[in-house]
C-alpha cells in the first residue's frame, strides 16, 4: 500500500453502505482492502477509486460467512505485508418474513454472516491494533438493534448482538488507543432493502424514512475518525432509537409487534 496513508478494510464493499464507505474513506486518501463476494463489482470499484483518489486498492473476493473465511483473509493479507489501520464490518444479508415461514438454513445464514462472521473478524484484526497502540473498528449494526423487530426476528436479533458487542469493546479498549464505533442507520436506500421490499406486498415504508446511502456512509466516517461509541444517522433515526430506549419494554414490544405483523 501507499506509503503513510492508513490502509481500510472495508467488507461488504461491492454496494450499498459497504461501497459507499469505501468511497468516503478513499475520498479522505484512505488506501482500501475491498471485500465482498463479487470479484467482478469489487474490480470495478476499485479501478474507479483508484483513478479517481489516487489511492491503493486491493481486491479479496471471500464470503465470510463461510467458517474460516476470516482466517483466511487475515492470513493472506499478514503474508503479503497488508496491515489493517481501519477494519470496517459490514457484511451483512437480511431477510424479511414471519420467522416460521423462513428455514432453519435461512436463519442460520443471517446468523453465520451478521455475528459469527464479524465476530471472527473482530477476533482476527483487534489483537494486531491493540498491540500496536492504534487502530479502528466501524461496525455498521442497525436501529433494528433498539429493539425486537417482528417480521425482521432474526435479522433485528443479530444487529442487537454487534451493538451491545461494539458497545462492550468500546469500553473495554478504552485507553488503549484503538476504538470501536457502530453505525446503526434506519431503512436505507440499498439493493438489501430493495429486494426485501420487493419480496412483500405489504412491506412499503414511506420515502421519508428511507435513508441514502451515501449520507449513512458519510455520518459513520465522521463517527469513526472521531471514535465515537454509537453513530444513528438522521434526525428520525435518533429520535426513534431515543424513544425507544426511555419507553417501557411492554410497551415498545406491543407497538413493533403491530407494526411487525401488519407487514407480513
Amino acid at each position: 500500500m501507499a506509503g503513510g496513508a492508513e490502509t481500510v478494510l472495508v467488507t461488504g464493499a461491492s454496494s450499498g453502505i459497504g461501497e459507499e464507505l469505501a468511497k468516503v474513506f478513499a475520498g479522505h486518501g484512505h488506501d482500501l482492502i475491498l471485500v465482498a463476494r463479487s470479484e467482478e463489482k469489487l474490480e470495478m470499484l476499485a479501478d474507479e477509486l483508484a483513478g479517481e483518489h489516487n489511492v491503493a486498492v486491493s481486491v479479496r473476493p471471500m464470503d465470510l460467512s463461510k467458517k474460516g473465511g476470516a482466517s483466511r483473509l487475515a492470513r493472506g493479507l499478514e503474508r503479503e505485508g497488508y496491515p489493517v489501520d481501519i477494519l470496517v464490518n459490514n457484511a451483512g444479508v437480511l431477510q424479511h418474513g414471519a420467522f416460521v415461514d423462513m428455514s432453519p438454513a435461512d436463519h442460520q445464514r443471517i446468523v453465520q454472516l451478521n455475528v459469527a462472521g464479524l465476530t471472527d473478524m473482530l477476533a482476527h484484526f483487534l489483537p494486531a491494533m491493540v498491540e500496536r497502540g492504534s487502530g479502528r473498528v466501524l461496525n455498521v449494526a442497525s436501529i433494528g438493534a433498539f429493539l425486537p423487530v417482528p417480521s425482521l426476528a432474526t435479522y433485528a436479533a443479530t444487529k442487537a448482538y454487534v451493538l451491545s458487542l461494539g458497545e462492550a469493546l468500546a469500553e473495554e479498549l478504552r485507553g488503549s488507543g484503538v476504538t470501536v464505533t457502530t453505525l446503526c442507520p434506519g431503512l436505507t436506500d440499498t439493493h438489501m432493502v430493495d429486494d426485501a421490499m420487493a419480496g412483500s406486498e405489504k412491506l412499503k415504508p414511506p420515502g421519508i424514512v428511507i435513508g441514502d446511502a451515501a449520507k449513512v456512509a458519510r455520518e459513520g466516517f465522521r463517527g469513526c475518525m472521531k471514535g465515537e461509541t454509537i453513530v444513528v444517522p438522521g434526525t428520525l433515526n435518533q429520535a426513534f432509537t431515543l424513544t425507544a430506549r426511555n419507553t417501557p419494554k411492554w410497551l415498545v414490544q406491543r407497538l413493533t409487534g403491530l407494526m411487525g405483523r401488519s407487514t407480513i
